[in-house]
């Protein structure tokens, strides 16, 4: 395990957010989009599911996903003014299936407000770990999703949206292949 296990869940909370945008479809259009990433990434806390909402967690995937490809100057700088202008307070709780972890706005903060300090939380310890490099695109140039390569070697080059590392396997192996008939 490279980081605690409530900042790889949280990491994996911002790859979610930021891959409903991809260039040929958004995935965050609808309140109802919205119901089903803070369903399936187990988000509690007060909602109020009107348009602003909606708003305001789009304007984060934006914000988190310029964090995401940043250099470190920049990111630790997007960090702190997140967790600044939330007023963050980091506290120990428990609850629901979860063991002490942190947490550093209270459960009736606003969605968007909670998600950005809970990313801001986790993107903390990649930084202060020296680990930005884990942070990664998707080598696919046919992708543009994001990516959190938390193997040991540091060797995770394609995302988990799609068939991107099969996709690109496959035409290296017939690459390689159309280079040998061309020399027999």
């Amino acid at each position: 395990m490279i980081f605690a296990p409530d900042t790889e869940v949280a990491l994996g909370t911002i790859v979610a957010l930021i891959n409903t945008a991809t260039p040929s479809v958004d995935g965050l259009l609808t309140r109802a989009d919205l119901n089903h990433l803070v369903t399936e990434q187990g988000f509690t806390g007060s909602r109020t599911h009107n348009d602003a909402e909606l708003r305001s967690v789009r304007q984060l995937r934006t914000q988190l996903h310029g964090i995401w490809v940043s250099a470190e100057e920049q990111a630790v700088h997007a960090v702190n003014n997140i967790l600044r202008n939330a007023r963050a307070l980091p506290q120990l709780v428990k609850h629901d299936q979860w063991d002490y972890h942190i947490h550093a706005t209270t459960p009736e903060a606003p969605l968007s407000e909670r998600m950005a300090v809970e990313a801001a939380m986790a993107l903390v310890d990649v930084l202060r770990s020296g680990e930005l490099a884990r942070l990664r695109v998707c080598a696919s140039a046919e992708c543009g999703a994001v990516l959190l390569d938390l193997s040991r070697n540091r060797s995770k080059r394609y995302c988990d949206t799609g068939n991107c590392a099969n996709r690109e396997h496959v035409r290296a192996y017939r690459q390689r292949k159309s280079g040998q008939n061309a020399v027999v």
